[in-house]
């Protein structure tokens, strides 16, 4: 069959063809965890403890594969729209310092990251397990790029745009002053290394809810990856 040289393929075809792909991975991906767990439990043939230390980190790059292929199949599914998104009523503030918890930036650093402003009064309908693992891949993203002991704040506001309730978290370091409303606005940059596709899938959980993530665009553009803006409309 001959294809025209300009042919492009749907934006609406990319959703299937990552659900194709995260089927045909899923399988193979499988049987390597099942032969790996059997391969260490095998009471026949001990392994030497170098055996042992090769099987264990290919137990966790197999695990890892595992958790990339899910969240290769949520973004399609959000993209599809064919994924459930609760929408039960909640407290959007106490999930900032529930994700703000245990934030993992892969070595001690000194790099914290500390909620602060409103509490309360950010009321919506919506996915709490989602928001809150959308947020802490944000705020993981982040703290993990700062290079030395820093305070990364976020801050939780409540203000209103076009008349409509609006809750807002700035996350930026705490010597730095990011207006919500600034005229300039960048993308914000999902592809960043070690945190696989939990960005861009933080950015579909919060659209899904009907907000906004971005990033305040400094006249320093390499500042402007570290700091974010996450915007939801509330219940007045």
């Amino acid at each position: 069959m001959l294809v025209s040289a300009d042919y492009m393929p749907t934006e609406e075809s990319y959703p299937r063809l990552i659900s194709l792909a995260v089927h045909e991975l899923r399988t193979p991906v499988g049987v390597l965890g099942g032969y790996l767990r059997m391969l260490g439990m095998d009471a026949a043939t001990p392994l030497t403890d170098r055996q042992r230390h090769i099987v264990e980190g290919a137990n966790k790059a197999c695990a890892r594969l595992t958790a990339l292929i899910a969240e290769l199949s949520d973004v399609a599914n959000l993209d599809e729209g064919s994924i459930a998104i609760a929408r039960l009523p909640l407290e959007l503030f106490p999930l900032v310092e529930e994700a703000a918890t245990h934030i993992d930036i892969g070595d001690d650093r000194g790099v914290l990251v500390e909620p602060r402003g409103h509490t309360a009064g950010a009321r919506l309908r919506g996915d709490r397990d989602r928001l809150r693992a959308a947020l802490r891949a944000i705020f993981t993203a982040i703290a993990r790029e700062k290079p030395g002991p820093t305070v990364v704040v976020a801050e939780r506001l409540l203000t209103h745009v076009e008349g409509r309730a609006m809750a807002a978290i700035v996350v930026c370091e705490e010597h730095e002053t990011v207006e919500v409303h600034a005229a300039g606005r960048a993308p914000f940059d999902e592809k960043r290394g070690g945190v696989a596709l939990a960005l861009a899938l933080a950015r579909r959980v919060i659209e899904a809810h009907g907000g906004q993530l971005w990033s305040p665009a400094f006249d320093d553009a390499r500042r402007s990856k570290g700091a974010a803006i996450v915007s939801l409309p509330i219940d007045a």
